[in-house]
């Protein structure tokens, strides 16, 4: 094969790249596609609205700050601040929103190619970009606007640093930028403590034969982010914001199982939980590192861990699998960042077998190669049936429901939902979060007086007591959204005012279920 040949197969590659990475960006308006494998993820209606709301509400209702409702922006800023200089451009819309995220995305891509660049041939990476580009994993979770993407950016940023130490005149100085790279990882999405090790490993693995060298790049990372985020958690304390940040903690505190061997089941949960990535990609990614670790002393497998990136990888995968393990409520927008770690381990593994000295072992690679290339193949399918056929229940709905309250008026133009942060990005409703907040509900719901309630499918008793103790309620329409079976109908609610301002008692009365001044036929459940 001619270097023109080669030159030309390899621009055609790029461009297939290209065309896939800029599919993300059409119709950003569209649902988190449904029917896709992850339709139980709360993120496609709830976690967009959620943590940018103190940029939506800076800008429609001129303060950031709502007391006693979810304020994760005291916790992790970074995300709403970016949406907040955006705004000031495009407005607040959805596609705004969603548009940063990709474009968190393509940034991600240039990345791990530099990434994958620094550790091997340019057919490697550009395996990588492939994978990453034509994932449908990746394709559904980089269009929604959640944390996920920009906090990937950050650490991608500090593992290409971190991997260039070793031909730095001050490795430390840029350290201690990695360092501060990761203060941005915990101030996008707290999570990132979980990838510490990760940074660390590729921090000390660049420098490792100057071992003086490698022990103070870690120490002036260690120190910048101490530093940095001490400054951040200090100054949060000073403001008196020090409940909103624990807060965010407290409400990510989900039940562990009463059995003393619950660690066992969660991880092993967790680990299934990687599959939501790819069903093909993951399983060839974890025998690449099983083997690896049997073979450690062969050729191919040693060149592997002397890439401070391989390592880097593996840290980052078990990283998100211990925090969902330790966590026990794994969703499937958490393995993220364990997609592209795992991406990076299958371009370097097959690299170094298809380079490996061994006929035997060069076969497994070219087995493994043909097996990867089928999965992108049927990945960029999906990819491209969802990107052709979209679909806009959520934000039809969204309108729909502002359309009757405008034509409805009843009381306040305020709306009390889980999903109100969501529907106030799509339509700019007032709203406030029925679920979280530092103020218990019925006395938020005292102090703000919301005019209307909306809800999925059906009520909750503990929901529908608070309500109680301010109001009666009243269905009123129902808009189809989405495809959960159990959050595919927005229903909407008026809320009544109790005669004279009455406050009801719960400690007095049962009012968890309907009271005779109510009027829905949704279950509570």
């Amino acid at each position: 094969m001619t270097k023109e040949t080669k030159r030309w197969l390899m621009a055609a590659w790029l461009g297939l790249i290209v065309s896939f990475a800029a599919a993300h960006a059409w119709n950003l308006r569209a649902d988190f596609p449904n029917g896709s494998p992850w339709i139980a993820d709360w993120a496609k209606y709830t976690d967009e609205g959620w943590y940018g709301n103190a940029a939506t509400r800076a800008h429609l209702f001129g303060n950031w700050y709502m007391a006693g409702d979810f304020n994760p922006a005291v916790a992790v800023p970074v995300w709403p601040f970016v949406e907040w200089v955006l705004y000031f451009f495009t407005g607040v819309t959805p596609e705004a929103a969603r548009g940063l995220a990709v474009a968190a995305f393509v940034v991600n891509l240039g990345l791990n190619y530099l990434l994958l660049r620094k550790a091997g041939p340019r057919w490697m990476a550009l395996l990588g970009l492939t994978l990453l580009a034509t994932s449908p994993f990746l394709y559904c979770f980089s269009r929604l606007a959640i944390l996920e993407p920009l906090q990937g950016t950050f650490a991608l940023a500090g593992l290409n640093l971190a991997v260039r130490l070793g031909g730095m005149k001050r490795p430390a100085w840029a350290a201690a930028a990695v360092g501060g790279l990761f203060t941005l990882m915990m101030l996008t999405k707290t999570t990132a403590i979980f990838l510490l090790p990760a940074m660390g490993w590729a921090i000390a693995a660049a420098v490792w034969p100057r071992r003086r060298i490698a022990v103070r790049c870690l120490a002036a990372a260690a120190e910048t982010f101490g530093a940095t985020y001490g400054l951040w958690m200090t100054m949060i304390a000073e403001l008196g914001l020090w409940p909103e940040f624990k807060y965010l903690f407290a409400v990510n505190n989900y039940p562990r199982p009463p059995e003393f061997y619950w660690p066992a089941v969660s991880f092993w949960w967790s680990l299934h939980g990687t599959m939501w990535v790819d069903r093909v990609l993951v399983p060839v990614a974890g025998l690449i590192v099983v083997g690896a670790l049997a073979r450690w002393r062969s050729g191919w497998a040693q060149g592997l861990w002397r890439q401070p990136v391989f390592g880097a990888s593996v840290l980052g995968v078990a990283g998100m699998v211990l925090f969902m393990a330790y966590q026990n409520h794994p969703q499937p927008r958490y393995f993220s960042a364990a997609a592209v770690f795992c991406f990076l381990i299958v371009a370097l593994g097959l690299r170094a077998l298809l380079e490996a000295e061994t006929g035997s072992q060069r076969s497994a690679g070219w087995a493994a190669l043909a097996v990867v290339a089928l999965a992108v193949l049927v990945n960029a399918d999906r990819v491209a049936g969802y990107a052709l056929h979209p679909q806009y229940t959520y934000v039809r709905a969204a309108d729909a429901l502002v359309r009757y309250i405008d034509a409805h008026p009843n009381g306040k133009r305020l709306l009390l939902s889980i999903s109100g942060d969501q529907i106030s990005l799509f339509t700019h409703l007032p709203s406030i979060c029925d679920d979280f907040g530092t103020m218990d509900l019925p006395r938020k719901i005292g102090l703000y007086e919301p005019g209307w309630y909306a809800a999925w499918n059906d009520l909750d008793p503990g929901t529908l007591e608070d309500l109680h103790t301010h109001y009666s309620i009243e269905q009123v329409a129902e808009f189809p959204a989405l495809d959960h079976p159990e959050r595919n109908l927005l229903v909407l609610f008026k809320l009544h005012p109790l005669a004279g301002g009455r406050v009801r008692d719960p400690d007095e009365e049962d009012m968890k279920g309907p009271l005779p001044d109510d009027s829905f036929d949704v279950p509570i459940e």
